[in-house]
């Protein structure tokens, strides 16, 4: 787990569940790869065919609406949260991550900087593990 307190309770500055729905749309988006549709269409159960985008997938351009319609602090917790992730802050560091992340995000498009990051959904998720929180717990 973390070295962060339960006592130490935390406004994370964006719900649970908003944080589950990115990190299940990121992680549903790089399971998906670019398949050669004569490939896909050779046999509709082929690893291949199920690894293609349907129409019902969630694509790309809706999860940047999605980020998009956050509004900046809720934008700026994810940003801070992926970094956390990654071990550049630490739950104790959280007011400063947010500050830099809120000065960083300002007039930028939230989706390029966080699609940008490899394994985001992995680093959203650990994020909030560090605050002893899972985003398992999470109903979808």
């Amino acid at each position: 787990m973390s070295d962060y307190s339960d006592d130490d309770e935390v406004d994370l500055g964006v719900s649970l569940e908003t944080v589950a729905t990115v990190v299940d749309h990121v992680r549903a988006l790089q399971g998906k790869e670019e398949t050669e549709p004569e490939q896909a269409s050779e046999d509709e159960n082929s690893e291949a065919a199920l690894l293609q985008e349907t129409p019902d997938d969630m694509t790309e351009a809706a999860l940047r609406a999605f980020l998009g319609e956050l509004n900046e602090d809720e934008q700026a917790s994810l940003i801070a949260l992926a970094w956390t992730g990654r071990g550049d802050y630490g739950p104790e560091e959280w007011d400063e991550a947010r500050a830099l992340a809120v000065e960083r995000n300002d007039g930028r498009d939230i989706g390029d900087y966080l699609l940008s990051m490899d394994n985001l959904g992995d680093l959203l998720a650990e994020g909030v593990a560090a605050f002893g929180l899972s985003i398992e717990d999470v109903e979808r």
